[in-house]
């Protein structure tokens, strides 16, 4: 049997640059506040108000689930509750 070469085509140095792929392996950045929905984090926010704002949008659409804010700098956390369910 003959043997085969294979031409790979050239690549220029441009193109040589390799884009970082985000992976299992590297978490991308989170922000101060953690969003959670029946303790499973969701989402991170820089600040309390927009952590705040989408937890009450989620607690509006489905009033039944926990909706928290975990701060990851002060390690509290605060449950979301919207103006029907308060006492």
């Amino acid at each position: 049997m003959a043997t085969r070469q294979m031409k790979m085509p050239r690549k220029d140095s441009a193109e040589q640059e390799v884009e970082e792929v985000p992976s299992q392996g590297k978490r991308p950045e989170r922000g101060r506040f953690l969003l959670q929905v029946d303790r499973q984090t969701k989402g991170s926010y820089p600040t309390s108000e927009a952590a705040q704002a989408a937890a009450l949008l989620i607690k509006k659409k489905y009033p039944i689930v926990k909706v928290s804010i975990y701060d990851s700098v002060d390690n509290s956390n605060t449950l979301v509750e919207t103006a029907a369910e308060s006492p």
